[in-house]
C-alpha cells in the first residue's frame, strides 16, 4: 500500500493509548515505521508528543461521530490503532470509515455484542475490500487465542493430532483497571437492560461464529468453584472467558475446524489444592457478584461509582511495571493423555502488557503482510497473525510461551 502512514493511533491521549504510543516510540521510534497519532483535541496530542519526548511525530485530527473526517484519516494510513471506548459508544463509525478506506483495522474491544453486530452489518463488504478487522487484541483475547494455536501445534509435533480438549487456568495475574474497562463494563450492562437481547448474544456459547446459530459440543462459562482434576485445583469463574471463548471458536470456526467439530475450550481461574484453595475460589467469586448485582440505576450501582476509577484513570506507573501474568494451558489428547503449557508475561496484564499486544499486532498487520494469513473479514488474532504474531511477542514484548510435557510425567518429576 503506497500510503503516508503505516499505523495511526486513534486515540491516542487517553489512558492505554499513552501507553501505546510510549511503546512504539520506545521500540519504532528510531526504525523506518511509519506513524503518526490521531484524537479530537489537539491541545491533549500535542502535551502527549511533548511528555513522551517525541514532538516529531504527527497529529491528525476527527471525531468518533464524524464518518468524513474518520475516512480522512483512515486513508492515509495502512491500519488503524483504536483505544477509544466503549467501542459500543464510540467505535461503530470507525470501523465503516476503515473498511471504506480499504484500511485493516485492531482494537481491544471485549465488547461481544457489538463485535456481532460489527460482523453482521460489514463482514461481506470487507471481505470484497480486502480489509482485515481484528477486534480484543489485548489480554482478551491475545493470550487465549494465541495460546491455544501455540498448544495444537506442539500436540501435533507430540501426537500426531489436535488436542480434543484445551482448558486454559489463569495461575496468578497482579494487575488494576482503569476507569475506561469499568465504562465499558456498565455499559454493557446499561445496553443489555434496554435489550435483553444483548444478554443472550453475550452469552451464547457460540456467539461470535461465522454462524451465530451454530451448536456444538463446548459447556457454558463455569458459575461456580469446582474441583478440577486435570490441574489438581479448585478453580474459579474467571470474568473474561466470555469473551475469550468466543473469539477462540470463532478462530476455530474461521479456520475449518482443523482440531475437529467436537473440539472444546473452557476458561476458569487455578485456586490451587486443598481447603485454602477453595476458600480462595469463593473469594474471587465475591467482586464478580457485586458487579453483577450492580444493576444501572440501583443503590448498588451508585455506591460503586465513588470507589471504581473514572475514564482516563488507571494504575500507577509502579503498578504497571510491577504487574505480571502467568497462564496454564492443559490438553487432552486423542488417548486421554493430559499434556501442559504455559504463557507468561512481564507488567500489568490489563495496560502494559495489553499496550504492547496491541501494539505489536498492528506493526504485524502493517510490516508482515507477507508472512501472515492472506484472508480478509472480520478476523481474530490467531487467524489474522497467528505465529508470527507470537515470534513478534516472544521478542519484543516479554510475553513467552512454553510446553513443558505430559501432566503426569511433570508430576513424577
Amino acid at each position: 500500500m503506497d500510503r503516508k502512514y503505516q499505523i495511526v493511533l486513534w486515540g491516542a491521549s487517553g489512558f492505554t493509548g499513552k501507553l501505546v504510543c510510549e511503546y512504539l516510540h520506545e521500540k519504532y521510534g528510531g526504525t523506518d515505521l511509519r506513524w503518526a497519532v490521531a484524537g479530537r483535541n489537539k491541545k491533549r496530542l500535542e502535551d502527549l508528543k511533548r511528555e513522551l519526548g517525541c514532538p516529531g511525530v504527527p497529529v491528525l485530527l476527527a471525531d468518533s461521530f464524524r464518518k468524513d473526517l474518520l475516512v480522512e484519516m483512515a486513508s492515509q494510513t495502512e491500519v488503524v490503532i483504536s483505544t477509544v471506548g466503549p467501542y459500543a459508544l464510540y467505535g461503530s463509525t470507525l470501523i465503516e470509515a476503515c473498511i471504506e478506506s480499504g484500511t485493516d483495522y485492531c482494537d481491544l474491544s471485549g465488547e461481544v455484542h457489538w463485535m456481532r453486530e460489527m460482523i453482521d452489518r460489514w463482514q461481506e463488504k470487507a471481505v470484497r475490500s480486502g480489509v482485515r478487522v481484528v477486534h480484543c487484541c489485548g489480554f482478551d483475547s491475545i493470550p487465549s487465542d494465541l495460546g491455544v494455536l501455540y498448544m495444537q501445534k506442539k500436540a501435533v509435533e507430540k501426537t500426531g493430532q489436535p488436542f480434543k480438549n484445551i482448558s486454559m487456568r489463569v495461575r496468578s495475574a497482579k494487575g488494576g483497571l482503569s476507569g475506561g474497562t469499568f465504562a465499558s463494563m456498565f455499559n454493557i450492562r446499561e445496553e443489555a437492560e434496554k435489550n435483553r437481547e444483548i444478554y443472550k448474544v453475550i452469552m451464547r456459547r457460540y456467539s461470535l461464529n461465522p454462524d451465530p446459530e451454530w451448536d456444538g459440543p463446548d459447556a457454558r462459562d463455569l458459575k461456580k468453584v469446582e474441583y478440577d482434576k486435570v490441574a489438581k485445583s479448585w478453580v474459579s469463574p474467571f470474568i473474561m472467558a466470555t469473551i475469550n471463548t468466543r473469539i477462540v471458536r470463532r478462530s476455530h470456526a474461521l479456520s475449518d475446524f482443523p482440531y475437529g467439530r467436537d473440539f472444546t475450550y473452557d476458561e476458569a481461574i487455578w485456586c490451587g489444592p486443598g481447603w485454602r484453595g477453595k476458600l480462595r475460589g469463593w473469594m474471587y467469586i465475591l467482586p464478580l457478584g457485586i458487579v453483577r448485582a450492580a444493576k444501572p440505576g440501583s443503590l448498588l450501582y451508585k455506591i460503586l461509582q465513588y470507589f471504581i476509577p473514572k475514564p482516563g484513570q488507571g494504575p500507577s506507573r509502579e503498578k504497571i511495571e510491577k504487574g505480571y501474568f502467568k497462564l496454564y494451558f492443559f490438553g487432552t489428547d486423542r488417548n486421554g493423555k493430559h499434556w501442559k503449557g504455559s504463557l507468561s508475561g512481564k507488567r500489568d496484564p490489563g495496560y502494559g502488557a495489553t499496550a504492547r499486544m496491541l501494539a505489536e499486532s498492528a506493526v504485524c498487520l502493517a510490516l508482515d503482510r507477507e508472512e501472515t494469513p492472506r484472508a480478509a473479514g472480520f478476523l481474530t488474532p490467531a487467524t489474522a497473525m497467528g505465529f508470527t504474531l507470537i515470534d513478534r511477542l516472544e521478542e519484543n514484548a516479554e510475553i513467552s510461551f512454553k510446553f513443558e510435557g505430559s501432566v503426569q510425567e511433570i508430576s513424577n518429576s
